[in-house]
This record gives structure tokens, sequence and C-alpha cells, in this order.
């Protein structure tokens, strides 16, 4: 089978190949998925440049998220299952095998049945994006009347937790860098957006609080916002982190003892069974009622893997860039 693959951390022009490679066939309670599409995160390019942590396999086939159709299953999976339309999550977490190739072999539970109406390229947004972003909305309950504030609104998770907050009936506050992701984050639903490179976003944020300040901050990185949280956060606020850029993060812990404020983190891929479990199930409700956009910036060839992990890597491309593997 045709697949993407490296053989040592780097630069993504130095270590990154397509070639054959042996053809995966399902173990015992797995799948086989067609994959026609391939999603590229962050992460997945952090880990091919050893940013992460280093090689842990000999080669590696990159990407968590795709989707396709599954084509063959082993022992002790329901013969049903063949030629069912599904997406993928965590197909490369702690393996050499991820979603950049022709085929994938996973665990039946990490290929979700993907509705009719929904495009291939939506399904490579989901596992790593929408479920990051359904989890940090709903991980402590239900956010219906409260206001949040959504950091990055134009980014892969971010525009997803947008949508999945005013589904829930929460208002919702965004940052943004640029007029272009001022768009999107509206398109989105937003009902406040604060370019924070113009404007003033405490000031902003209590403005359209009345002075209250929000509920619940969802954060992309919390060692360069930490700072922000005494300027935007009720009292008895709650922070969900999903990502940093720093190893360290300045907490601000006088203002967060007096106000009660309660910081939680959380990584995608180790979502406990029950977490995943609701996850999957929210984001496919939400699919199945076309109640998602999906914000897909670049689709390009499998043979194109450099030019995608260079787009990532940028930080300049606005949205999800999915890999076409046909």
């Amino acid at each position: 089978m045709r697949a993407a693959f490296y053989e040592a951390n780097g630069a993504a022009r130095d270590v990154l190949k397509v070639g054959q490679v042996d053809t995966v066939t399902p173990a015992e309670g797995q799948v086989r998925v067609r994959l026609r599409t391939s999603g590229v995160n962050p992460s997945d390019v952090k880990s091919r440049a050893g940013r992460i942590m280093k090689m842990a396999f000999p080669r590696v086939i990159p990407h968590s998220d795709g989707a396709g159709e599954i084509d063959a299953v082993g022992a002790g999976v329901a013969q049903t299952r063949v030629g069912e339309r599904v997406w993928i999550w965590n197909a490369q977490w702690q393996r050499p095998f991820g979603s950049a190739a022709e085929y994938v072999a996973l665990p039946a539970e990490q290929a979700v049945p993907l509705p009719g109406h929904i495009g291939f390229d939506a399904g490579a947004c989901l596992g790593i994006p929408a479920l990051t972003a359904y989890h940090a909305v709903t991980m402590d309950g239900p956010v219906q009347g409260q206001t949040v504030l959504v950091s990055g609104g134009a980014g892969a998770v971010s525009h997803y937790a947008i949508q999945m907050a005013k589904a829930q009936g929460a208002k919702v506050v965004t940052t943004v860098s640029s007029a272009e992701k001022a768009e999107l984050a509206q398109a989105a639903g937003a009902d406040c957006v604060i370019n924070y490179k113009t404007e003033d976003v405490a000031a902003r944020v209590k403005e359209f609080t009345q002075g209250r300040g929000v509920n619940r901050v969802l954060e992309l990185d919390i060692a360069v916002n930490a700072k922000l949280l005494p300027g935007v956060l009720a009292h008895r606020g709650r922070v969900v982190a999903y990502g940093t850029s720093g190893l360290e993060a300045p907490i601000p812990a006088i203002f967060s003892l007096l106000n009660s404020i309660c910081v939680e983190f959380f990584l995608v891929y180790t979502l406990d069974a029950g977490q995943r479990a609701a996850a999957v199930a929210g984001v496919n409700q939400m699919l199945e009622k076309n109640q998602l956009i999906h914000n897909i910036a670049a689709r390009l060839p499998l043979e194109r893997v450099i030019d995608a992990h260079e787009a990532v890597e940028s930080g300049k491309t606005v949205g999800n860039v999915v890999l076409l593997i046909d």
C-alpha cells in the first residue's frame, strides 16, 4: 500500500517520504479501513519534528485522524461492519501506523460510523479537533446560560467549540488576530469577537458581560494566556486548558484563590472510556443533525504530505489541513 512515513525525527522536507509499505491486516478485535482522507494536526507535526517525543518506532506512518470505509475485519468483529463509512481517532497514538496511508488497521471502537451526508474530508477533522472541542465544552457540566470565552476562535478546535457551546445555549466570546479570522468566528456563531492585537480583551469582555466576566474559558495556550485570566473570569469561573506552547504557565494564584477559580487540564488522546464515548456520541449527534460547519483550509494529495505538514507548522493556515488518499 502507499503511505507517507518517516524513519527519523526532523524537518518535514528532510524526513517525510511517500512509498510502498506492507499492507496491514486486521488482528483480533480490529477493523481495516480503506482510507480516503487523513487529517493533519499540530500534534502530528510536533511528533514528526521530535518536539513531543523522540522516535518510539523504527518507522512511523503519521496522523491520528482520517475517514474511509471498512473493507476487512478481524476475529470477533461483526462482518456486517464491512462497507461501513467511518471516521477514526487515535490511529497513531502510541502506535507506529497512522492514517497517512491507503489502509489502517485499528481497534474496532476507534472506527466510528460516519453519517452518509458527511464527506470524508470533514470526517478527517473529527478525531482530534471535534472531540477536543466537545470535551472542553462539556467536561464539567452543561453550559446553557453561561458565557464562554473561546480563545483563538478561528483555530480547528476553537471553531468547533464555538458551535458546540452555542448549540448548548451558551453565549460565546472569542479572540482572533485578523479580520479574516473574525469572519470565520462570527460564521461559527460567536456573539462577541475580539481582535486581541488591536483591542483590550479584558475591557471588551467586561463590556459584553456587564462587568461580571465569563463563566468559563476554553484555552488553547495556557502558557501565553494565563496572564489574561484575572481580567476576564467571573467569580468561581473555570478554565479548561487543552494546549500549551510552554513547559510552564504563570497561573495567577492570588486571584484564583480569592475567586475560587478552577483550572482543569486534559489531553484528548487520554480521555477515559466514558469521556470518549460521551464525546463521540455528542459529535455524531451534531453530525447527524448537520449542525457543524467544517473549516477545511486545504485539501492536498498524499504525495504533498510535506506541504501539508509545513502548512500546519507555519501557523498561518486558518482551518484544518486534509490529505486526499485517492
